[in-house]
């Protein structure tokens, strides 16, 4: 809602991790820079409600800024013009594909985005052991060159397609990852087992791995299989995203 200035709740399940950020949380240095761009003379009290882990790996912050700043254009009455993607990117490397909301190859270190027509109706399950990888302590672990494109940026239409176009890439952050926390090779050895996976990652810079499934249901079956196994793992199941989900007034309230 509107506000005299930019102020920031958190609550949900995973809130408490975010208890030592303050300034420096993504939804807050979005919402200012945001604010900033456009010469706003009035603010907006921001609740952010936490349920993804935090230095999981899997663009939890990332999308949390994309929210905001979709939130705030609608609720403002501001433009997310090209230089305000400009400013996503300033914000964290995954921002602009949170921002863009669909399906996209991604260049650069994040800004730059081919997007895809659609994606199969595939399911996936991530598997996080609750155990925190700061993004930038694995970078500084890495050694030798990224990996750079050898392969077609085709468009699967169908699962098995999608499987194999993904065999051919890898996550270069994985020897790093593994070296700063050897116990992601149980999480990815866990999900690469599950019944009907057919691939396994690790997600970004960790510990959060993944694997795909046909479907959503097969996703689901095996996620239940996975919680019951490790009752304090941080697992949920879901389906790619297949199309964009655009932001509607209505949603934002006043």
């Amino acid at each position: 809602m509107l506000g005299d200035a930019v102020s920031l709740a958190v609550d949900g399940p995973e809130a408490a991790a975010l208890r030592g950020v303050g300034e420096e949380n993504l939804v807050l240095r979005a919402a200012r820079a945001l604010a900033a761009h456009h010469g706003m003379a009035t603010g907006a009290a921001l609740r952010l409600t936490k349920n993804l882990p935090v230095a999981s790996g899997i663009g939890g912050g990332s999308s949390d800024a994309a929210a905001a700043l979709r939130a705030l254009a609608a609720l403002w009455r501001v433009p997310l013009d090209a230089a305000a993607m400009t400013l996503a990117a300033e914000i964290g490397a995954d921002v602009p594909a949170c921002l863009d909301g669909r399906p996209v190859w991604v260049g650069g270190i994040g800004e730059r985005l081919d997007p895809l027509p659609s994606l199969p109706p595939v399911g996936i399950v991530l598997a996080n052991p609750r155990r925190e990888l700061p993004t930038a302590a694995v970078f500084r672990a890495r050694q030798g060159e990224f990996t750079t494109d050898r392969f077609v940026r085709a468009t699967p239409r169908h699962a098995i397609g999608l499987f194999g176009l993904l065999r051919q890439c890898r996550n270069d952050l994985t020897d790093a990852a593994l070296s700063l926390m050897p116990e992601i090779a149980t999480v990815l050895d866990r999900v690469a087992a599950l019944t009907g996976a057919y691939l396994s990652r690790m997600s970004g810079s960790g510990a959060t791995c993944f694997a795909l499934f046909a479907d959503r249901a097969a996703a689901e079956q095996a996620a239940n299989t996975l919680r019951a196994a490790e009752p304090k793992w941080w697992v949920q199941a879901g389906a790619l995203l297949s199309a964009p989900a655009p932001l509607r007034r209505a949603d934002v309230p006043a």
